[in-house]
């Protein structure tokens, strides 16, 4: 596994160039990242912008402060992306009010696969599900944990559904091993209140396995629980490091 933190002190215009997969690129802007394939990707996600299940060539995580009004969110990541150039076709936008410099990269090629995990992480408002808690009917803020996952490898729609669930698994996992608290119950958190998380499957032909699963059991779902584990772990921990470092 390759693992690292590759924007720390990195200035706009910088690219982290995938190990693991060829074309595949993790750009740093002003104020977002942009993650770009080769090619068209299956896609599957809870992003704001372009969320669901369709064709995905990039996925943009943004960058905006807490102040934020999110009346519209989607509108405003259509004027981003407009601004910046990145066509809406074919685009996951997330938001998150953690700092693109937080990112952490996680990366690993397997012998029917190879899998690129970008997540910015902060636990600010952690939450536990299946207790009672603080809820609204209807309820958007900018995600605190999103999680931008890159298969290049054949799953069926099932096993991407699989691999999001692990991911989620080991996200919780993170938090539960660094010790993040439900801050209205004292609890374990599960995850946060906004959590967000996109996935996208190259479904090259040149890979003759097709994943039927991407459970813990299959060698994916191992390695997208390891690579979600330690970049959600990893984020936190700088961002964390970053708030103390500020008061």
């Amino acid at each position: 596994m390759t693992m690292g933190m590759p924007f720390t002190a990195a200035r706009p215009g910088e690219v982290y160039e995938s190990k693991v997969w060829p074309g595949l690129k993790l750009e740093y802007g002003e104020r977002h990242l942009l993650l770009e394939a080769p090619e068209e990707m299956d896609g599957l996600s809870s992003a704001v912008y372009g969320g669901g299940s369709g064709r995905l060539r990039r996925m943009v995580n943004i960058y905006v402060d807490r102040q934020y009004r999110c009346d519209d969110p989607a509108r405003d990541i259509a004027e981003l992306l407009e601004q910046w150039g990145y066509p809406a076709e074919g685009t996951a936008g997330l938001l998150t009010a953690v700092p693109m410099r937080y990112a952490a990269v996680a990366e690993e090629r397997g012998e029917d696969f190879a899998v690129f995990c970008c997540a910015t992480a902060g636990a600010s408002n952690a939450a536990r599900a299946g207790v009672r808690r603080t809820t609204f009917p209807a309820s958007w803020t900018p995600g605190t944990i999103n999680v931008l996952l890159a298969v290049d490898g054949r799953l069926t729609p099932a096993a991407m559904v699989n691999a999001v669930m692990t991911a989620t698994e080991a996200k919780t996992a993170a938090l539960g091993d660094l010790g993040v608290q439900d801050a209205e119950n004292g609890l374990a958190a599960t995850g946060t209140t906004t959590d967000a998380v996109a996935l996208g499957v190259s479904q090259r032909a040149d890979w003759p396995l097709l994943h039927a699963y991407a459970g813990t059991a299959t060698d994916l779902g191992g390695t997208v629980g390891r690579l979600v584990y330690a970049a959600v772990g990893e984020s936190l921990r700088a961002a964390a490091a970053g708030a103390g470092a500020r008061r």
